[in-house]
């Protein structure tokens, strides 16, 4: 029973970091059989934290492809979502919008400063971005660094532990945005290309040095 409830945990968890797959994907994955996997997505089906589309291919029957449902999002940590929410409600309703402006500048600051302490160490951009992906980890973003082949990189948050927060306040999105470009510096430029909040399965910051993004324009 262990066993299974694992092997369904990490089905959950590559569709949560890589998107849609298919059984026989998953299968391969897993060392699973695709049988197995079959099996163990209906059980997640009819718990409703897994849906699938079938597309169609040019030979043979159209492939299921299957991926994460809305109510899924509850099985990954949000941080006292609530709490976040009305405090955030709070402070806009008491000290208007320039105070909650001013919250949220105040935290960007905290995060720079300690964030800037723990990368230290990084050499350059490049690494400074491995760096703080580790660290957005390690506070429930599951993060990771991916190089692209035009010297550029994606920085990505496969989840958002603050998604009701954010969605209740922009402030914190734009804030994150500018808390990478400080950490970054500029000889880069560092934009949002996916965007969870957009309905994106996660967010996605695509970082490259300022002569490449000049010369693709």
């Amino acid at each position: 029973m262990e066993a299974q409830q694992r092997s369904k945990n990490q089905i959950l968890y590559l569709l949560k970091t890589q998107g849609a797959k298919s059984a026989i994907a998953l299968a391969l994955e897993l060392h699973l059989s695709p049988m197995a996997v079959r099996q163990h997505l209906q059980a997640l089906q009819a718990e409703g934290l897994v849906s699938y589309l079938e597309e169609k291919r040019p030979l043979g029957r159209p492939v299921k492809l299957w991926r994460l449902t809305d109510r899924a999002a509850g099985i990954f940590p949000d941080s006292h979502a609530d709490l976040m929410v009305d405090l955030l409600r709070s402070v806009e309703a008491v000290f208007g919008a320039p105070g909650l402006e001013k919250l949220i500048a105040e935290r960007s600051q905290r995060q720079i400063q300690a964030y800037t302490e723990k990368i230290s160490d990084a050499q350059d951009w490049r690494s400074r971005v491995y760096a703080i992906a580790l660290l957005r980890t390690r506070e429930g973003y599951i993060a990771e660094a991916i190089e692209l082949p035009d010297n550029a990189m994606l920085l990505i948050e496969n989840h958002c532990p603050i998604r009701a927060a954010a969605a209740s306040c922009g402030l914190l999105c734009k804030a994150e945005l500018e808390v990478f470009k400080t950490l970054l510096g500029s000889t880069v430029s560092i934009e949002r290309v996916e965007h969870i909040l957009g309905s994106d399965r996660r967010c996605a910051y695509r970082i490259c040095p300022l002569e490449s993004a000049t010369s693709s324009i």
